[in-house]
């Protein structure tokens, strides 16, 4: 816990709750009876509580943590560090909104949460960055919106260049801005601080039950791919540390498999001899054939890539049947 303190790490309340429940099966014990046996004797407690993988992974996660802080303690506290292994985690949201959605959702909200989401929508920035944005932090002029380090979750400084719908949503918000309050978002000049009753409210008129704030995270970045900006310059858009976790934002939704399904057909479509492997088209084709070509009795040649034997086939045609 004095390491949490110390980094002033933004979680230091959940692991005090994993210390909790870490403490209910672990505390007395001599360290080095904390074995990997004892380890999975405690996933399988949590499990039989009705716990989500996820959620032991946390309380495990904290375990290693002990562990590793101990042993690179001088002198060290610890002689080995027990293996401890994790459940499989298969809870990766794949929720995002297209376009239509967002603006079904923005309706319904409070004036003051439209241009707030709008935000978040466009920049994938995160629900505990947006409602502290302030005045100090955008430049109008430059179109620019600054985070400085401190104020996110990797405590890195970011900024984000306006497009012209933010801009004009930008625009709107400071045309009504109130004199005195620092905040861009506000509610009569309160900072926001929870919003999930009206979110929730607004969700189910747009007929979106279920959908969530951080949706609008994976939407950017999906979008800002989609639309060509280099991923490289899209995580440092929306915050990104890692790749592997912008990789699960970036997601596949039914409209890109739609769009892929049109692109293959058009592929197909491109290549020679598609009109005489489609049973539709071939049977177009003798008809048009029958009627502007054929003049008295004619033979119809099957093309050389089919069989022996159908290539052997003669059609006869006759203009008076």
């Amino acid at each position: 816990m004095n390491d949490y303190k110390v980094n002033q790490r933004k979680s230091l309340k959940k692991a005090e709750q994993y210390v909790e429940y870490l403490k209910s099966s672990f505390e007395g014990f001599r360290v080095v009876n904390i074995t990997t046996d004892r380890v999975k004797d405690y996933t399988t407690k949590r499990l039989e509580e009705g716990l989500a993988n996820a959620t032991i992974n946390r309380h495990l996660s904290a375990l290693k943590r002990m562990f590793s802080l101990a042993y690179e303690c001088t002198p060290r506290k610890v002689r080995d560090i027990p293996y401890i292994p994790m459940l499989k985690e298969s809870n990766v949201r794949k929720g995002f909104f297209e376009y239509d959605q967002f603006m079904a959702v923005k309706e319904p909200l409070p004036n003051y949460l439209r241009s707030l989401v709008t935000l978040a929508y466009h920049t994938g920035w995160r629900k505990g960055e947006v409602p502290n944005l302030t005045w100090d932090k955008v430049d109008m002029k430059q179109r620019t919106i600054r985070l400085d380090p401190g104020e996110t979750k990797n405590d890195e400084a970011r900024d984000a260049y306006m497009n012209h719908e933010l801009y004009k949503e930008m625009q709107g918000v400071l045309s009504k801005r109130k004199l005195g309050c620092p905040y861009v978002f506000h509610h009569d000049g309160e900072p926001i601080k929870k919003f999930e009753k009206a979110w929730n409210a607004a969700c189910r008129k747009a007929g979106l039950k279920g959908k969530l704030f951080h949706d609008y995270r994976r939407t950017a970045a999906r979008n800002m791919i989609r639309s060509g900006i280099p991923e490289r310059v899209a995580m440092t858009i929306t915050g990104h540390k890692t790749r592997s976790v912008f990789e699960s934002c970036n997601i596949v939704s039914d409209q890109d498999l739609k769009e892929a399904a049109r692109k293959q057909q058009i592929f197909i479509e491109s290549q020679n001899g598609y009109n005489l492997v489609t049973i539709e088209n071939s049977e177009k084709s003798k008809v048009v054939n029958l009627q502007d070509k054929m003049v008295g009795e004619r033979r119809f040649e099957l093309p050389t890539s089919w069989s022996r034997t159908k290539r052997a086939t003669r059609l006869r045609y006759s203009p008076n049947r």
